[in-house]
């Protein structure tokens, strides 16, 4: 990790203001709706946009803004917002920089409710043309891009694919044109990829996942450059999105270990990844930290570190070899979502774009590497993967029907 001490350093006294804790190390949960003026004067003063506290709970509190100033610090941003869930701060970041008639460039490995959202609502509802992209273009967006091109979305690396985007060079090219590029960055938070030195201008994270990292809160978080800010604060107020002081307060906590539990998380995937790209019964390992992953060199140019998210693409098996696999499973959980310290294993169905190409007619599996010793997931996976393959049962070509509705 890059200058990794400083890092956690930084972590542990970020919005740390004493002026808004009363003193205290933690800023207390500020639980509130209604905050009265004493004349006047001070509650015309508070209607200003740029007021931090506004004149109603809904915009900010003591608690939502010490997270929000200490993770736009965080990113190297000009501001931030918080939203309800990951999802939130992906659509409505979205919603603020787009209007009727103008086209969104988006990669056809994104996270899938976001891509769900362009098509079903941006498309269909509101006259955006929404137009799916490779995601191993780089300066060849330049071909897509459109006089009504107002938003590149990247996402590096991609869900499910791993797929790893030159984001300097499809920066460069949209903002040739004035477009926006916004960017999913939960898988690398801002530790190992630091966005708007890169040419991102709205740089998104799913909170849930490694910032809160305890798998006991729902939140977003989206941070603007100076130029996106006032769209993308407008998309919040407009659509009435905040978030809970408590979710909030449990994100401030999880951050300050964020350092120490993603050099954690970033070992034991390692070994893990390397153990199974060994492993007979693996067809591919993708991991963009690995020399065999396909964007490597992109991922070593511009990343400082990886966490704990890959995949995996199994020798073809049936589904009863595939439902003996989970079921022997002891330490790997299966369910949704990452992030958090616990280890997780869910099957993903190939993407409809090129998965057999890209991985054959193999099984795609994701795995979120948790805090557990490394030595006993690896021992976990070793059995789970000879218990399914010594099943004696002729191969269901048609696979698993499991869809994993990624969150």
């Amino acid at each position: 990790m890059q200058d990794c001490d400083y890092q956690n350093t930084r972590l542990t006294h970020l919005g740390r203001d004493t002026s808004m804790s009363a003193g205290f190390v933690n800023v207390p949960v500020c639980r509130g709706s209604t905050i009265l003026a004493d004349n006047l004067e001070q509650w015309a003063q508070r209607k200003e946009p740029d007021n931090p506290y506004a004149s109603y709970g809904r915009f900010t509190n003591p608690t939502l803004q010490t997270l929000t100033q200490a993770v736009a610090e965080l990113e190297g941003g000009f501001q931030a917002s918080l939203f309800p869930s990951g999802l939130a701060a992906c659509t409505h970041a979205l919603l603020g920089m787009l209007e009727v008639g103008d086209h969104l460039l988006i990669p056809d490995s994104v996270y899938g409710p976001v891509r769900a959202f362009a098509q079903q609502v941006l498309a269909s509802r509101m006259g955006i043309q929404v137009q799916l992209y490779e995601p191993s273009l780089a300066e060849g967006i330049a071909s897509l891009i459109r006089p009504n091109t107002k938003v590149v979305y990247v996402e590096s690396p991609g869900s499910a694919t791993f797929e790893i985007q030159d984001i300097p060079a499809i920066a460069r090219c949209a903002h040739a044109v004035g477009a926006y590029v916004l960017l999913d960055n939960t898988w690398a938070t801002p530790l190992f990829f630091t966005p708007f030195e890169h040419g991102v201008d709205v740089s998104i994270q799913a909170a849930t996942k490694y910032l809160t990292g305890h798998s006991d809160a729902l939140l977003g978080v989206a941070t603007a450059n100076e130029r996106a800010w006032p769209l993308l604060r407008r998309a919040a107020h407009d659509f009435g999105q905040t978030a809970g002081p408590d979710d909030a307060f449990l994100a401030l906590r999880g951050m300050r270990t964020l350092g120490v539990r993603l050099r954690q998380h970033q070992a034991s995937a390692l070994q893990i990844a390397r153990f199974l790209e060994n492993h007979p019964k693996v067809q591919q390992v993708l991991h963009p930290a690995l020399e065999s992953h396909r964007g490597h060199a992109i991922w070593k140019r511009d990343f400082t570190g990886s966490t704990g998210l890959f995949g995996i693409v199994l020798e073809p098996l049936s589904e009863a070899q595939l439902s003996r696999f989970f079921k022997t499973l002891r330490l790997f959980g299966i369910g949704l979502s990452w992030g958090g310290f616990e280890s997780l294993a869910l099957p993903m169905d190939m993407p409809k774009r090129n998965g057999r190409t890209l991985f054959g007619e193999g099984q795609l599996l994701r795995l979120h590497v948790g805090l557990e010793e490394p030595q006993h997931l690896q021992q976990d996976l070793a059995q789970a993967l000879d218990a399914a393959y010594a099943l004696n049962t002729s191969r269901n070509t048609s696979g698993l029907r499991l869809v994993a509705q990624q969150a």
